[in-house]
């Protein structure tokens, strides 16, 4: 039966039936209309509310005057390390690859000024750490050019097996290399810091070279990394933005728990993911949503836990209803992290760790349906919902990244 308008019953019963159904119709789609819209309103107004504490938006974004987290106050614990901790002392260099090594003993005896002799069998060790004044090795070779006395040809001698046809070592080339491709220093930078620290004079566009040189020379072994990552149980996968010969490029990385690599490509595409990934079917992926990454199965993909937890964040920001579930989500996934870090420092068992996360998963499980049906476990009354809501229970919490761990030390948000 349907539900009389406000109207007032006097007034609604002159009406004749004919006339009230089409005026229940009229007022059924017009309630319809009003519900879309306010749902509209709501995801309007929750999109204006976010920021980069509970969403992906970086800080750079958020808006002036933004009140973030307060930070912890200080304790009132002195500064250091406090009772009770374990001491962390710095190894000792083995004799063996000791450049020196001295006894000191006492002159006359501090008190009464008698002569010491004799040897403490448990001598107190102090070693200076000292690094060697660098300077360049440059070994010559004189290519002789003789000419013959019978036909008068003249030969030039050659270089001797193992010696560059270049100026530079590949020892430099590699260290050159180094500084370059893992500092992410420039040509000047380098050219100044050999010259200061290894008194090496070099030009930048010898660096240049040398950087192609050490490109090529790379590509084999760089080749048979990328080829292992398809072949891997658990990928973790990423991607941002790179300048590439003066154009816009995109720099990839794939993490293993063999093998970081990176590739810069042109596209930011799920092509590219592919050729990354390769066709594995029962690889473990960790990603952000970002759709390039859509055409993995659910079952396969686990869903960065930082991502996550901004849309759990999200979620409590809102409030109302939804909060409640942010608020559970959070929980989780607070003891997720902590069971994960405590494992990782040894304080508890992997195994351990893994069965205690596999018992949140119910957990998890029934806040993630309870947010994709509307309604709230033991709750009553619907639960509006954003975009922002169905992304975080979209989540699969039925990936082998709950049911079991496939490499033993990846962290819960796919990071190693």
């Amino acid at each position: 039966m349907r539900a009389q308008p406000p109207i007032p019953e006097p007034l609604w019963n002159t009406v004749p039936p004919e006339a009230q159904a089409a005026i229940l119709v009229v007022v059924e789609s017009l309630q319809g209309r009003i519900s879309e819209l306010e749902q509209r309103i709501a995801d309007l107004e929750a999109r204006l509310t976010l920021n980069s504490t509970n969403s992906s938006k970086p800080p750079s974004s958020d808006p002036i005057g933004l009140k973030r987290k307060p930070p912890t106050p200080p304790s009132r614990r002195n500064r250091g390390g406090q009772p009770g901790h374990p001491k962390a002392f710095r190894a000792l260099v083995p004799p063996e690859k000791l450049r020196s090594s001295r006894d000191c003993k006492p002159g006359p005896c501090r008190r009464c000024g008698h002569d010491l002799h004799g040897e403490d069998p448990t001598p107190l060790i102090h070693q200076v750490a000292d690094l060697p004044k660098i300077e360049p090795i440059v070994d010559e070779y004189r290519l002789h050019r003789l000419t013959c006395p019978d036909c008068g040809e003249t030969t030039c001698a050659t270089l001797p097996d193992g010696v560059p046809a270049g100026n530079f070592s590949p020892y430099t080339q590699a260290i050159l290399a180094t500084l370059a491709g893992a500092y992410r220093l420039s040509k000047r930078q380098i050219r100044q810091l050999v010259g200061d620290l290894f008194g090496l004079s070099i030009s930048t566009g010898m660096i240049a070279k040398l950087e192609r040189q050490s490109a090529a020379a790379l590509a084999v072994p760089y080749r048979e990394l990328a080829d292992s990552v398809p072949q891997a149980e658990v990928v973790n996968i990423d991607e941002t933005g790179w300048r590439e010969d003066r154009r816009k490029a995109w720099l990839w990385v794939t993490v293993t728990a063999m093998a970081t690599v990176f590739t810069i490509a042109g596209r930011r595409s799920g092509k590219v993911a592919r050729a990354l990934l390769g066709d594995k079917e029962d690889q473990v992926v960790g990603s952000d949503r970002f759709s390039a990454y859509d055409w993995i199965r659910a079952f396969w993909r686990q869903i960065c836990w930082g991502h996550l937890r901004r849309d759990f964040q999200a979620m409590i920001d809102r409030g109302g209803e939804a909060e409640v579930i942010g608020r559970r989500l959070m929980r989780s996934s607070d003891q997720i992290f902590s069971f994960w870090h405590r494992a990782r420092d040894g304080a508890l068992e992997w195994d351990s760790m893994r069965d205690r996360i596999l018992r949140l998963r119910p957990t998890v499980r029934r806040a993630l349906e309870a947010g994709s049906n509307g309604r709230l476990p033991r709750r009553r009354g619907p639960v509006r919902r954003s975009s922002g809501w169905k992304r975080a229970c979209g989540i699969s919490c039925g990936s082998p990244a709950w049911s079991r761990p496939t490499t033993r030390r990846s962290a819960p948000c796919g990071m190693q």
